[in-house]
């Protein structure tokens, strides 16, 4: 049996490039585990053999090597899903609501060092606190008063986060939902109501419906009732216009009947047996114009003209034959005056505008009967005048 025995340098020099690649790895290890690079939005918590020493703040940072630990915070706004949680209300209603919390680590070194897993026990805290503010209203207010729910879950929330180093910025419900059978019974309730606001506004539109009926048969009523107030009035007034005119007409005619008067006068005398007869002045002037009216000429009487004699001044004026055209044309004039304005407001009911000029029917009737009555009463004295006057030309002549 042959033993090799290899030379001493060979292994020693072996050995040493052996240890020489150890200490590299140790070395690298070394300045591996020394160094900490910390993002920007975090901060970091060192422990030296379990001691904590500092936070680190963001960048590169030397910690001492192989007996350090480095614990990470997220500085951030962070979201935690609050899980859906059931509750019962102070009405005795079952309901079910889950939230949303917004919490940012203020002070890293107290949630390090204060709470176990801040995230866990900040989520925690916000079931119980949210199952507490809703067992302590009423199913109404848990549905409507979303905002004081996130209030009061906030301010409970705010004491004990404080001392782990955090801070509740926001809390958000998003759904409270009651039990099926109170979701059925809300159905109904929100029906019914529907159903009553329903049936009010229909009332109310056919109030509102006969209201406008009820007012536009009455303006129809107000318009009607005008407009036969003013047929009235234009029928009494064409009847006192035709009365007057009648009465005037007949007042004309005194010239005429005076003239027929005397002519049967003379017929009673002519049966008489006297041979001298006695005849006033005014009626032979009457005859005369009788006779010129007749035949277009004066009477003749041996080749010469009996001329009739015409009213004296004072006759004329007892009689009125001189006012008789004008009083005739004047009652024309108001006549057609009267026409014209009744035409015009008659227009103005027609058109719906304002009829407050109208003039009352009984008072214009009344005022008509006036005028009337005094012309009468003109003519019947200017009538006994003219008999008087006549009468005593009877007397003058036979005395």
């Amino acid at each position: 049996m042959v033993v090799e025995t290899l030379p001493l340098q060979s292994v020693t020099g072996g050995a040493l490039l052996v240890v020489g690649a150890l200490v590299l790895l140790v070395v690298l290890a070394a300045l591996l585990s020394a160094i900490e690079i910390v993002d920007a939005y975090e901060k970091r918590a060192l422990t030296v053999f379990g001691e904590y020493r500092k936070l680190l703040e963001p960048g590169i940072n030397f910690v001492p090597p192989f007996v350090s630990n480095t614990y990470r915070f997220d500085m951030r706004t962070q979201t935690l899903d609050v899980p859906r949680q059931e509750a019962i209300t102070r009405d005795n209603s079952p309901v079910t609501a889950d939230a949303v919390v917004y919490i940012k680590v203020m002070d890293a070194k107290k949630a390090f060092l204060q709470v176990d897993n801040y995230k866990k026990a900040v989520s925690n805290l916000a079931q119980t606190t949210l199952r507490a503010v809703l067992g302590d209203m009423e199913l109404d207010d848990t549905l409507n008063k979303r905002q004081e729910i996130n209030a009061r879950i906030r301010q409970e929330l705010d004491e004990p986060t404080d001392e782990w180093g955090i801070r509740v910025e926001s809390v958000e419900v998003r759904e409270v939902n009651p039990s099926k059978d109170v979701q059925r019974a809300m159905e109904q309730q929100t029906s019914a109501e529907r159903k009553r606001r329903a049936m009010i506004l229909e009332a109310q539109g056919e109030r509102r419906s006969a209201v406008e009926k009820a007012e536009g048969d009455k303006q129809s009523e107000i318009i009607r009732a005008q407009g036969e107030k003013q047929s009235q009035i234009l029928e009494a007034q064409g009847d006192a216009i035709s009365t007057v005119l009648r009465a005037k007409s007949a007042e004309s005619m005194g010239e005429r009947a005076v003239i027929d008067k005397g002519m049967e006068t003379l017929s009673e005398i002519g049966q008489g047996e006297s041979t001298t007869f006695v005849m006033p002045q005014e009626l032979t002037s009457l005859v005369g114009r009788y006779g010129k009216h007749l035949s277009g000429s004066d009477v003749k009487q041996n080749g010469a003209e009996l001329e009739s004699r015409e009213f004296d001044d004072e006759t004329r004026e007892l009689i009125g034959l001189d006012d008789i055209a004008e009083i005739i044309g004047e009652i024309d004039e108001e006549a057609e005056m009267d026409l014209e304005a009744m035409e015009q407001e008659a227009q103005a009911i027609k058109e719906g505008k304002d009829a407050g000029t109208i003039s009352d029917p009984d008072a214009v009737i009344e005022e008509m009967d006036q005028d009337f009555q005094e012309r009468t009463d003109g003519g019947s004295e200017t009538a006994t005048d003219a008999d008087s006057a006549s009468d005593d030309a009877d007397d003058a002549t036979t005395n």
